[in-house]
C-alpha cells in the first residue's frame, strides 16, 4: 500500500476490555508511538459473556484515555464500539494496521493464526504485535474479574477509577 507524503498512520487496537487493565493501557501508550491516530475498538463480543456492558466498557476506556496520569494525547485516540468482522471495521476506519498485545507464548499461537486470516482478508493491513511489559505480562481481565469477585485486591492491576467501579459492581452482586 503506497502512502502519500504526510498521510496519517491509523492503527486499531481491538479488544473486549472487560475491564480495561494496566496492561491494556501499557499497550495503548506504546501503540501511540507507532500511530498518528489510534482507534481503540471495543468489541461487543457477547459470546465472551462480559461482566461490563458495552457502554460501561466504553465509558471506562474513555475515562482512562482522558486521565492525564496516563500521559496520553486524547486528541490522537478515538474509542469506538464494533460488532462486525474486525477487518471490516479496520477498512471502515481507513486503518493501516492492527495492534495486538502478547503476554505469553500461549497468546502467540492464537494471535498468529488470527493475523494470518486477517492478512488473507486484506493483505494491505498489517498486524503489529507488542509484547507486554514485564510488569504487565501476567495481567488478564479474566483473572482480575475472578480476584475481584472473590474479594481480593485488584488495585495493582487496574487504575484507581476502574478499581472503584468494579468494587461497586461486585458489592452489588453482579
Amino acid at each position: 500500500m503506497a502512502e502519500a507524503v504526510g498521510a496519517k498512520r491509523i492503527g486499531v487496537y481491538p479488544g473486549t476490555f472487560d475491564p480495561v487493565t494496566n496492561g491494556h493501557m501499557d499497550i495503548i501508550r506504546r501503540a501511540c508511538l507507532l500511530a498518528d491516530r489510534l482507534i481503540i475498538a471495543v468489541s461487543t463480543n457477547a459470546g465472551k459473556g462480559p461482566l461490563l456492558t458495552i457502554n460501561e466498557r466504553m465509558s471506562l476506556m474513555k475515562s482512562e484515555i482522558a486521565d492525564p496520569r496516563n500521559g496520553l494525547d486524547p486528541n490522537k485516540i478515538e474509542v469506538r464500539a464494533f460488532d462486525n468482522l474486525l477487518m471490516h471495521f479496520v477498512e471502515q476506519m481507513g486503518a493501516h494496521f492492527i495492534i495486538r498485545g502478547l503476554r505469553a507464548v500461549s497468546d502467540f499461537e492464537y494471535e498468529f493464526q488470527m493475523a494470518g486470516m486477517n492478512a488473507r482478508l486484506d493483505p494491505e493491513v498489517e498486524t503489529v504485535f507488542l509484547m507486554a511489559s514485564e510488569r504487565q505480562q501476567f495481567i488478564s481481565s479474566r483473572f482480575i474479574k475472578e480476584i475481584g469477585r472473590l474479594g481480593g485486591r485488584i488495585d495493582e492491576f487496574v487504575s484507581p477509577q476502574v478499581d472503584e467501579y468494579l468494587k461497586k459492581i461486585f458489592s452489588n452482586g453482579r
